[in-house]
């Protein structure tokens, strides 16, 4: 398995949501080292290199790239630098050598203005490169942290209040910024760049070091009008287009191997690939030894296999397998982005047609930002297929990434935040000591008060210790822990008793032992809130209340509820979450008269929720254990999207490969909880799983964990216990609830009821991962779909029957009335109706042919799943 956690540090300035365009490259090499393909160089038709600020092309270019250097000093049919007479011209400047740079030459010179200024480019229309090089650094009269400005390109807003210096220092380890983006010129359209200075302080600027316009092929990145359009990736839409009207900035180029590549390695377009290790979150020890490896001069791309922990380890001989992938089926494996799944069964040779063929895919993730994210937390994770019927080796296969975002489709905007400033310490104190012995004359004072103070405290503290529970006070308040107020809104009480009409109990909406939970309104009564207000004097809840705070502010995900903000305001600790109007699953189940979820609607919900814990599994920074998953913890909002909540038990995961849980007091919910956590105190992952496994027969059965009632059968006081005995029985069919019997078709069944007793194994080394059961889900789901797409295709061939038949018997009873028309068309009709017969039989076995075709057209062998 491979994952690759990308890191955004920036998140946009106005769109809801962000989409992004993965394109994965994949190649099935043959086991000779010796190997090289060749492959076609593509030749731009423009390729500028404009330095901004000097008189001549840095004399450090570098040889053999056969492109043109120009200085925009110097007039060029090429190109023009357009500004306003009104204003004072832009000047330029030399900078100071960069500490290390490969590509220094970019950033000798630079163009710096007060004022608005413009490169207007002489093109050919067609899809562009255009990169922009900065080095923020101080010019002339002009500070480094002074520039701030906008970029825009026709109707393209770039970039927005851009400070160079703030991404620059956010990384660290970097002088230079660079952006790339693809745009679209259309015929008679000169292609133009503006730098405009923000105009909310004198001293900002604009600045420019170096400029790159490259032309591309027409649909490397755009689509082609006459092909079928992008997967929209855990969307049921295969058609997204992204034409001319959109932009792209490039937010990821990764060559997977073992080193990066440069603008001279690429094949024609000067693109530069980072390297790969500092992306992949976990690599798994199954990995093949870099001996193994197959380099190949397909744009120095170097091939990589990974395989899941499980496996076992490839032995020296191993490297006969690389060249045993001779056809489709060898290797079969899965892709997941951003935790939902892009390909159920990728298999390259399949695919490009053969070995030695390069090939790439491109995929759409509509990712949605929360109002309050800073880092949002993508992944691209590659494992061999599930079932080893489908594939005959274990290994999985990518040759390189790129991510780029496209741009708002209402306003052109790709502009993003930039990142937050460094923390400055404190200036020093300007005040010094004017004689030696007044300073220690102070020193001795301050000292002696300290300790007389010091000791005062102590007495106090212990008395109100021994006279009072303990409160805790965050925010404000000077504590060991201080909350993260950057990650989300701190809320006066006078502001939630104003959302809550002052606790109004026609606002009350839930009960826990957290406290109450009411439904507010927050800004001017625009936003509808959950608010959960921490009952008085609650040493549990007090801790509940910060844990939750540290894990949800640093979460967002669309499957997880998000925090809002909280309230630390004297004595109250309150959370302000965002408002989930259908409650909470088990509302939907049983004890309730909210409408019954479909079938249907039940396995979505336990979809999103499996994604949801998925996420904390694996796509957080560190991986998360809830430790508290039943069906009152997830909620789902107005539009049947379902959403895990409730983080006041959660404890950060293992960090470590050395260990595999953690030592903790058993917490949780009765009914819930696995039995191996609580004999043993050892809490990890595949506790959640069991957790989640109780709730996927909660939504089976419709029924409770535990069923309290005395009229109820003893034998089904367990809910667990009664699922798994009558599967052993085989009749879970007596299981299910009454109210979803009827529309559950067997497949789904068998593939849900399996998933969800794997779940609850005793032994948690046996249960599945949420990443398993994410994809049990999804293949339960799409049983269920083609099974009601047959469904549907079969009643309408009865309808078409009885209509024939109804048609058949009017035209005999008009026969009836006429005695001589009947002895004279007796035998023509009798034919007639027997030729509507038969061919009416052949239809509906042609049809259902064509339906046993829907459901089974990827399963090409039966036992394949």
């Amino acid at each position: 398995m491979v994952i690759l956690g990308i890191n955004r540090n920036r998140r946009s300035a106005s769109n809801p949501a962000t989409i992004l365009l993965y394109c994965l490259y994949f190649l099935v090499l043959q086991h000779h080292l010796s190997l090289v393909i060749c492959v076609y160089l593509y030749q731009p038709i423009e390729d500028y290199v404009i330095f901004c600020g000097t008189l001549n092309p840095p004399s450090n270019t570098p040889d053999g790239q056969n492109r043109t250097w120009i200085a925009d000093t110097i007039q060029s049919p090429l190109f023009s630098l357009i500004e306003s007479p009104k204003h004072s011209p832009s000047q330029t400047a030399t900078t100071s050598r960069l500490r290390s740079s490969a590509s220094q030459y970019l950033y000798t010179s630079a163009r710096v203005s007060h004022t608005e200024f413009t490169y207007s480019f002489a093109v050919t229309d067609g899809p562009k490169f255009v990169r922009l090089h900065f080095y923020p650094s101080s010019y002339l009269n002009f500070q480094r942290f002074d520039s701030l400005f906008s970029v825009k390109s026709g109707n393209f807003t770039l970039l927005k209040d851009f400070n160079a210096s703030l991404v620059a220092d956010y990384t660290q380890d970097h002088e230079i910024v660079s952006k790339e983006y693809c745009i679209h010129v259309d015929p008679g359209q000169r292609l133009n760049v503006t730098f405009t200075p923000t105009n909310s302080n004198n001293n900002n600027y604009a600045f420019i070091n170096s400029i790159e316009i490259v032309s591309m092929p027409t649909y490397l990145y755009f689509t082609d009008p006459t092909q079928p359009g992008l997967p929209l990736v855990g969307r049921d839409f295969n058609d997204f287009q992204i034409d001319n009207t959109r932009a792209m900035e490039m937010e990821y180029r990764i060559n997977v191997g073992v080193k990066a590549i440069g603008p001279e390695g690429d094949t024609g377009m000067f693109r530069s690939w980072e390297i790969d290790v500092d992306f992949l979150e976990k690599v798994r020890p199954a990995s093949l030894p870099y001996d193994v490896r197959e380099q190949l001069n397909y744009g120095n791309f170097r091939i990589i296999l990974r395989r899941r922990m499980f496996i076992l380890p490839v032995a020296p001989t191993g490297r006969a397998r690389l060249k045993d992938v001779r056809s489709a089926g060898d290797r079969v494996f899965q892709i997941f982005l951003a935790e939902s799944m892009a390909e159920v069964s990728a298999d390259v040779i399949l695919w490009s047609g053969g070995r030695m063929v390069p090939y790439y895919k491109d995929y759409i993730v509509r990712f949605q930002n929360g109002s309050l994210d800073r880092t949002i937390n993508l992944s691209i994770k590659l494992q061999p297929h599930p079932n080893p019927n489908r594939r005959a080796y274990d290994d999985v296969i990518l040759n390189g990434i790129e991510i780029f975002k496209l741009s708002d489709e209402s306003n052109g905007n790709l502009a993003q935040l930039n990142p937050p400033p460094p923390v400055s310490p404190p200036p020093p104190s300007a005040t010094e000591s004017t004689s030696k012995t007044a300073l220690i004359a102070i020193v001795v004072a301050v000292a002696s008060g300290f300790i007389v103070l010091f000791v005062l405290g102590f007495i106090i503290f212990r008395r109100r210790l021994i006279r009072s529970p303990p409160k805790v006070k965050y925010g404000h308040s000077t504590t060991s822990k201080s909350l993260p107020s950057d990650l989300c809104r701190c809320f006066s009480i006078a502001e939630i008793k104003a959302a809550t009409n002052n606790f109004d109990d026609l606002l009350k909406i839930g009960v826990g032992g957290f406290g109450n939970v009411y439904k507010g309104y927050i800004d001017d009564n625009t936003v509808p809130v959950a608010i959960k207000r921490l009952k008085p004097g609650s040493q549990q809840g007090a801790h509940e209340f910060l844990t939750e705070i540290e894990m949800l502010s640093q979460l967002r995900h669309l499957h997880l509820v998000s925090l809002i903000g909280y309230c630390n305001d004297g004595n109250e600790m309150i959370l302000v979450y965002e408002f989930m109007a259908r409650g909470t699953l088990r509302d939907h189940l049983y004890d309730s008269d909210n409408q019954p979820l479909s079938w249907k609607q039940r396995l979505e919900t336990c979809l999103g929720a499996a994604r949801g814990l998925h996420y904390l599994h694996t796509g957080a920074k560190h991986n998360i254990i809830h430790r508290d998953v039943k069906a009152t913890n997830i909620l789902i909002d107005e539009k049947w999207v379902a959403k895990v909540s409730d983080f006041g038990l959660s404890k950060v995961g293992p960090t470590g490969m050395s260990r595999s849980h953690i030592s903790t007091v058993v917490k949780g919910s009765i009914g819930y909880l696995d039995p191996e956590y609580y004999k043993r105190q050892r809490l990890t992952q595949k506790s959640d799983v069991y957790s989640f496994g109780v709730v996927l027969l909660e939504v089976l059965c419709g029924r409770p964990p535990l069923l309290r009632t005395t009229t109820r059968e003893k034998r089904k006081g367990s809910l667990v216990e009664w699922v798994r005995r009558s599967h052993r029985e085989g009749l879970i069919h007596e299981t299910i609830d009454p109210l979803v019997i009827e529309s559950i078709t067997p497949e789904c069944l068998k593939a849900f009821g399996e998933m969800a007793l794997k779940c609850l194994a005793d032994n948690g080394d046996e249960r599945p991962s949420m990443s398993d059961v994410v994809w049990g889900l999804e293949f339960a789901l799409e049983l269920q779909e083609r099974s009601e797409e047959e469904t549907l295709l079969g009643g309408a061939l009865c309808e078409n029957t009885a209509l024939l038949k109804k048609e058949s018997k009017e035209e005999e009873e008009e026969e009836d009335d006429d005695e001589e028309s009947k002895m004279g068309f007796t035998s023509s009709e009798v034919t007639v109706s027997e030729s509507k017969s038969s061919k009416m039989t052949i239809s509906s076995s042609e049809d259902q042919a064509l339906v046993s075709g829907l459901v089974f057209s990827e399963l090409r062998d039966p036992t394949a799943r």
